[in-house]
């Protein structure tokens, strides 16, 4: 396809552009992970500009991912000033750096207003793009950003930093398994990306939609996602339309966009690409959201990627599918036919069931938010609870390690249809277990947890960091091993013993899981501040320094950084909750109220015979819910109030989960009460009828 990668400065553009000694050193860098030879910049920098002014482009960009979860970029033009008047410059220096502010971005509290200056520093491994908005192009660089005083105040520098631990440990025990040529191991990802669409007119007429994301009151329809009928069905002419243009430039910008689909809910689609490396597919996937975003406005759509937009469907979820891969071409999570034979597989499977029971508090922790505390645990989202799902086969194979023995895997054979004209189909080694947080599919592990909003960085960094610590426990037993076989087998035996608990093949919705997770000891955490408090464990922060992945710094910043940015969502919603009661829901029922009691008089006045006990009834319910409104619009003001009053961050936090996000939901079980007896020509807002059914 000539159009896919057609607005990424790749390695083909950059074999075509660069001196043939430049681009040696350059991909050695990028394939390699070696040093950045500063002295190629100037090269690199004017073969870049001049492929991007070729194509249009007047600005470059030092496009980062700041701990907003989303991206951020200042344009400059390529244009510098001469006696004779302008040139089109663009310098080794400007490539490798940028001066963003770093104070007016989260830092928690590594930066303060008067210690403003940050540094933007160009990630090669990860290739320059063109951004096309209308007549305008715009050159992007990739660049991870830093404080003055050295911290990572970005997703991007301790996702490379987690990446370069987990090959250093994977390395290690490659080596002790006779590959003595394997000299990198990458992670690699790939995020199915789900959404909802909606009207632009309605998402317009919706306060909440527009300050939120997501609805903050809301009748269920009539029909929800109770028929079955829109997972993977036809897709809508104007959906496809939609998608067809969203394909055609993330192909252009190099994303390997593949398959689409109709979700579960109405309204909600899905978008998956090919695996990656995790750096590459982490900023893959925020222009993904970006172009997600932009393009549906184009169509007078708007996209939605809150967890959980409309109460009583499906919430929006991103997995992430991940594995390991080495340089010299193995995935490290393949079983192979044999997979009880297969002690390499079972070393990498063992560390990543031993990283999850170990670190299932951070795993947890990774995917805490606002948003997704609303989507856990149902309609297809897997639970709090973290545990492993491995499929028969593999847990068949573990219960023989357990043992002591490992003789045979089962088979997964053909199955037989049963009409003469139908493939004999094969049987794959495992089900899939939609309900399992950390399931494994194949040859990779699907972590189902994330929220669709996420930058797929932090759970990535979290992932690979916990594995690499078990990798390197792992090597440094086996290192010292006199009889490699004989106490591998031990290592692989005691592990499955200890850590056999966190596996679970069956429904992780069932209460029963819930009693026999306790039992197990699996920790069980439902409320995003008791989440996010295992940022700062013990246990966490020594494992990321271990690996130099955080700083205790660091470390401290991300949780106040969190913690802030769930209390800011909650105050934002129960602020606009209140706005929305007072200045159009309880007036709407005033004047509800008001035309019914006019037509009671109306009616009696022309006789007192006439049964007007209907619209009496209706009165007395609109008086009683209209009541039942008002008191719990100030009961959200007072409880907002009160917690914002607590000057410590923690309890603060807690109050906002136990208190004001409580009075929310009574605050919307009146109002769509009060929605369900006014007449649809008062009521104020667009319906779910209308957002979720009309596209």
């Amino acid at each position: 396809m000539e159009m896919f990668g057609q607005n990424v400065f790749n390695q083909s553009v950059m074999r075509d552009k660069l001196p043939k000694a430049v681009f040696k050193n350059l991909k050695k860098t990028i394939d390699e992970g070696l040093p950045l030879d500063p002295s190629i910049a100037d090269v690199v920098a004017a073969a870049m500009k001049e492929w991007a002014v070729e194509r249009g482009a007047t600005h470059f960009t030092h496009w980062f991912q700041p701990m907003t979860g989303i991206t951020a970029e200042k344009h400059d033009a390529f244009l510098s000033p001469t006696e004779s008047g302008a040139l089109l410059e663009f310098s080794g220096k400007e490539l490798v750096k940028g001066e963003p502010d770093a104070s007016s971005f989260p830092s928690g509290g590594l930066r303060a207003t008067f210690e403003a200056r940050g540094y933007t520093a160009w990630d090669c491994t990860s290739p320059a793009f063109l951004r096309e908005e209308a007549d305008v192009v715009t050159l992007c660089i990739p660049t991870a950003f830093c404080s003055y005083t050295g911290e990572a105040l970005d997703k991007k520098v301790p996702l490379l930093r987690s990446m370069e631990a987990l090959s250093a440990q994977a390395v290690r025990v490659l080596k002790l398994f006779g590959n003595t040529d394997v000299t990198r191991v990458t992670s690699t990802v790939g995020a199915e990306q789900e959404y909802f669409l909606v009207d632009k007119s309605f998402y317009l007429k919706r306060p909440d939609l527009m300050m939120a994301g997501r609805t903050l009151f809301g009748a269920m329809s009539s029909k929800g996602q109770e028929m079955e009928d829109h997972y993977f069905g036809s897709i809508k002419e104007r959906v496809l339309s939609y998608m067809k243009e969203v394909n055609e430039e993330l192909w252009k910008l190099g994303v390997t966009a593949k398959t689409q689909h109709n979700e579960v809910a109405p309204g909600q689609f899905e978008l998956a690409p090919i695996f990656e490396n995790t750096n590459i597919a982490t900023d893959h996937n925020q222009m993904v959201m970006e172009v997600l975003k932009r393009v549906a406005l184009r169509h007078d759509m708007v996209c939605l990627l809150h967890e959980k937009p409309f109460a009583g469907v499906n919430g929006s979820g991103k997995h992430n599918n991940w594995s390991m891969s080495s340089n010299d071409g193995q995935n490290l999570l393949e079983p192979g036919h044999t997979p009880h034979e297969n002690a390499q597989f079972l070393t990498f499977l063992m560390a990543t069931i031993k990283a999850v029971d170990t670190y299932a508090g951070l795993l947890r922790c990774s995917c805490a938010n606002a948003g997704n505390e609303y989507r856990l645990g149902a309609n297809e989202a897997p639970p709090a609870i973290i545990s492993v799902f491995l499929g028969e086969q593999l847990a068949d194979i573990i219960d023989q390690i357990v043992a002591g023995v490992t003789k045979s895997s089962s088979l997964s054979g053909h199955m037989d249809i049963g009409v003469n004209t139908l493939p004999s189909l094969p049987k794959d080694a495992t089900d899939r277990n939609r309900t399992s947080p950390f399931a494994f599919t194949g040859n990779k592990f699907e972590f189902r947890m994330l929220g669709s909003s996420f930058s797929i960085s932090g759970p990535n960094i979290i992932i690979n960091t916990i594995i690499a610590q078990a990798l390197k426990e792992f090597a440094d037993v086996l290192e010292k091993s006199t009889n490699f076989e004989a106490d591998l087998d031990q290592l692989l035996q005691e592990t499955a013993k200890k850590h056999k608990r966190v596996i679970f093949n069956g429904n992780n919705y069932s209460d029963e899981w819930v009693q026999e997770a306790a039992k197990r000891g699996l920790p069980n955490i439902p409320s995003t501040p008791d989440a996010l408090k295992e940022l700062v464990s013990k246990e966490a922060q020594e494992v990321f320094a271990a690996h130099n992945v955080f700083s205790e710094k660091e470390v401290h910043a991300r949780y106040e950084i969190m913690l802030e940015q769930y209390v800011k969502t909650l105050n934002i919603e129960a602020l606009t909750m209140i706005d929305m009661a007072n200045h159009s829901i309880i007036p709407t029922a005033i004047e509800y109220a008001t035309t019914v009691a006019s037509s009671i008089n109306a009616v009696t006045a022309v006789s007192s015979k006439l049964d007007v006990s209907t619209q009496k009834g209706l009165l007395e319910e609109l008086s009683d819910k209209l009541a039942a409104m008002s008191a719990n619009t100030k009961a959200l003001e007072k409880a907002l109030e009160d917690a914002l009053n607590i000057a410590d961050a923690d309890k603060q936090a807690a109050a906002f989960r136990a208190n004001v996000f409580a009075k929310m939901l009574e605050l919307r079980a009146t109002a769509d009460a009060l929605e369900k007896i006014i007449a649809a020509k008062y009521w104020p807002l667009p319906t779910y009828r209308e957002m979720l059914f009309v596209l």
